[in-house]
């Protein structure tokens, strides 16, 4: 089973692999925009093993953070906050 998760592009930087700072609910990790040459700022991308691998509208991924959240919270035992 893969797990693919959203994200935002902060920056990205002209190299060969066109690095991007993501931000994932505010934690930020370097990804690869090379197999999607279409990302720009401010786009919600698909990320799988350091590589965007998909673009996605906004409210697509807040939909799924939300429901990223709502697992977590599940998970979580009685009166813990996340």
């Amino acid at each position: 089973m893969c797990l693919a998760v959203p994200g935002q592009v902060l920056t990205i930087e002209d190299d060969t692999l066109r690095t991007a700072t993501v931000s994932f609910g505010g934690v930020t990790k370097s990804v690869s925009l090379a197999l999607v040459p279409e990302a720009g700022i401010g786009d919600y991308v698909i990320v799988h093993v350091g590589f965007a691998i998909s673009r996605l509208d906004e409210e697509a991924a807040r939909r799924t953070l939300e429901t990223y959240a709502d697992l977590v919270a599940l998970e979580l035992p009685e009166g813990t906050e996340h």
